[in-house]
């Protein structure tokens, strides 16, 4: 266990959990460097990162490393479900649960290669991980006193784009019953929290453009904008004519959300451009 920059919550699990090593992040701050310390202090061939609000199933595990049998697997990440603690809002698309940190529609519903697992759910070969250099700390989410600050969401999706060009032939495996539920707080149920991140979502992607280049960096989501999305809408504004007032929020939802995230990422590379192309935080 990871802790970042929080000396009560070290002293308090170093002393009540048992059988599990506890450490300060000894990188930079965030969960990039939350991550690179795990790694650091880890002996095992195959390291397996589950996020702190994260619960596993029974078979997660066993489940995950089961496809690491195929030498050119170089990491696989499973489904990751939201755990809501307040009803879903109706007004939610489950096309943006991305927002959550949680798997979405469009996602392969059987076993597939991708271009990056979640973070939330994630399992990297060592000596892969080692030789590419562990996570970009100019990705880095930095959780402050009032909620997440800068402009980290990507830092596992340029991890993986680093890692498959310095292993050709190299595949990353989504594994969607190797399941682990995601906590989504009540604040995390709501539209100026739906706004924020996909704000920063569209600023980390121009960061990741400008490290891996767009081609790489955006073949996800071009497939997802230009097939995911429209279908959604046309569903939701087939569910609205028939009555759904809830679909036509959603379908606004979708628009809004879309629209928000590529106004960030263009003024992320924006300001890249003005600063000559550096993207170090």
């Amino acid at each position: 266990m990871v802790v970042d920059g929080n000396e009560e919550l070290f002293g308090k699990a170093s002393a009540e959990l048992d059988g599990a090593k506890v450490v300060r992040n000894e990188h930079s701050p965030g969960l990039s460097g939350g991550r690179n310390t795990g790694v650091d202090h880890a002996t095992g061939s195959t390291v397996v990162f589950l996020d702190d609000d994260a619960v596993a199933e029974p078979h997660w595990l066993g489940s995950l490393l089961s496809v690491y049998d195929d030498p050119t697997v170089l990491g696989a990440g499973g489904g990751v479900v939201p755990l809501w603690r307040e009803t879903r809002p109706e007004w939610f698309p489950k096309e943006f649960n991305w927002v959550l940190g949680c798997s979405y529609t469009g996602m392969p519903e059987t076993v597939a290669e991708i271009r990056n697992p979640i973070g939330a759910n994630l399992s990297i070969r060592r000596d892969v991980f080692l030789a590419a250099g562990g996570f970009e700390r100019a990705l880095a989410r930095v959780t402050g006193v009032n909620g997440v600050i800068g402009t980290g969401t990507a830092d596992e999706t340029e991890f993986c784009i680093r890692a498959s060009l310095a292993n050709p032939g190299g595949r990353w495996i989504y594994v969607p019953d190797a399941r682990v539920h995601h906590v989504v707080p009540a604040n995390r149920a709501t539209w100026s929290y739906f706004v924020s991140r996909c704000q920063m979502e569209g600023a980390s992607k121009a960061v990741l453009t400008g490290l891996a280049g767009t081609q790489e960096g955006l073949a996800s989501e071009r497939r997802y904008v230009r097939s995911i999305l429209p279908r959604a809408i046309l569903r939701e504004l087939a569910l609205g004519v028939r009555g759904n007032r809830a679909a036509l929020g959603r379908a606004g939802s979708i628009v809004a959300g879309l629209g928000i995230t590529a106004a960030a990422y263009l003024r992320g590379r924006a300001k890249i451009r003005l600063r000559g192309g550096r993207t170090a935080a």
